[in-house]
């Protein structure tokens, strides 16, 4: 008499686990927002997936791409069950100290090794950098890919029109430069001198930093 394994599947996700972790490789099932993969070279972070089974035909998967190198967005479609190639990307959390002669250094805090990032290296995250700041800086096959910024940052507010007093439900904003150089658009009520939140993801007003 044939007797059910209940442990078969849990075996079975093990077998998968080691099988990705020895050959590098994902199957588009497991795509997931973040998962990060090889093609042609480059690293792509998929951002969007959907699973698709038409009524004739295979299934697939329907995703969008972002290149971690450049930034570059595509759309690519996978055959389900489809293997391909993991990027597996390094992080390390480290501290911005200086900038010097054009490089930007940073220190690992507990080997204090520095590290030296250019800033075709660095990218656009530079407009928020500043000394002290903490970031992750993401290496694939031993090669500097991106830096990871915080989500939210406190900077004080350098240039900016004269504030209006009392106009905080207008909904108007203004153009301001930010201590690190980054240009957001901020409230009309926000003036010189003023400490306020900023998500680096999308350059978007978060609020005063009281």
């Amino acid at each position: 008499m044939f007797k059910f394994d209940k442990n078969f599947g849990i075996r079975l996700k093990q077998v998968y686990d080691l099988w990705v972790c020895n050959t590098g490789m994902i199957s588009s099932n497991d795509f997931r927002t973040g998962t990060t993969i090889e093609i042609d070279g480059q690293v792509w972070r998929v951002v969007e997936f959907l699973h698709v089974k038409p009524g004739k035909g295979s299934a697939f998967v329907r995703t969008k791409l972002k290149s971690v190198q450049n930034g570059n967005v595509i759309e690519k479609t996978f055959r389900a069950g489809e293997s391909v190639q993991q990027a597996i990307l390094e992080k390390s959390n480290l501290q911005h100290t200086y900038v010097e002669s054009g490089d930007y250094v940073f220190m690992n805090m507990t080997s204090f090794e520095e590290t030296r990032l250019t800033s075709d290296q660095i990218g656009q995250s530079f407009k928020y950098l500043k000394e002290g700041m903490e970031v992750n800086v993401v290496s694939w096959n031993g090669k500097v890919l991106e830096v990871e910024l915080p989500i939210s940052v406190t900077l004080q507010v350098k240039e900016t029109d004269p504030g209006v007093k009392g106009d905080t439900a207008s909904g108007g904003t203004k153009p301001a430069i930010l201590e690190t150089g980054a240009q957001v658009m901020v409230p009309l009520f926000i003036s010189v001198g003023e400490m306020i939140r900023v998500d680096t993801r999308n350059d978007s007003y978060l609020g005063r930093e009281n």
